[in-house]
Parts: C-alpha cells; structure tokens; sequence
C-alpha cells in the first residue's frame, strides 16, 4: 500500500510540474505572438511588408527624377515618390493594393507616360 501512495504522489508531483512548465511556455508564445501581431499590424500600416503594386516611370539621375516627379504631381492627383536604388534614382507612383488597381491607374498614366510600368517592390 505504501508503494502504491508512493507512486501516486509521484505521478501527482510529475503531473503539476509538466503543466506548470507546459502553461509557462504557452503564455510565453501567447506573449511573443501578441507582439508579433502588433508589429504587423504597424508594418501593414505603414505599407512595409511590399504587399503593393507601385507603377514606376523613370530611373536615373536625380534630376530628371524630380523634374518628372514635379510634372506627374501637377497632372495626376496620385501619390508619388523618389527612390534611390544604386546608381538611379526612380520615379514611383501610387500604392496600389492589387494589381487589377495597379492596371486601371496604369491605364490614365500610360497616355502621358508610355514608358511606365508596374513593379512589386521588395519582390524578386
């Protein structure tokens, strides 16, 4: 009998610790996924996971870049952005989310700017 209630505490002693241990890795990885949430969240806000389309119509010296940047801005109400990439200097415009977006914008720029075209940036 007494090896009985000998194994018996043993299995209950076992048990508490494996849950403890169990509970402190679980609220540990609920912890780290919190966070991990909350920093895609601010990524996603921000637009730096390059889950977007950009439509880019230059790349070279800095310059043209901002001539043409400054021309763009004036006829088209869509966002726009310089961006170095060594050596050239890039012309992007728009953030757009699919590409089906990507295409109708495309579609109003390529009458003024025919060498345009859609990229995914941070994409290979």
């Amino acid at each position: 009998m007494r090896y009985f209630k000998t194994r018996f505490f043993l299995l209950i002693l076992f048990t508490t610790f494996i849950s403890q241990v169990i509970f402190a890795q679980t609220s540990d990885q609920q912890k780290k996924l919190n966070e991990l949430i909350k920093i895609k969240k601010e990524l996603t806000n921000n637009d730096q996971l390059k889950e977007f389309y950009k439509i880019q119509l230059y790349s070279g010296n800095l310059r043209d870049a901002e001539d043409l940047k400054t021309n763009f801005d004036y006829q088209f109400d869509i966002p726009s952005t310089i961006k170095y990439e060594s050596p050239n200097y890039k012309v992007w415009v728009g953030n757009f989310r699919t590409r089906l977006e990507a295409d109708r914008a495309m579609l109003t720029i390529k009458e003024a700017y025919e060498n345009g075209f859609i990229i995914r940036p941070g994409r290979n």
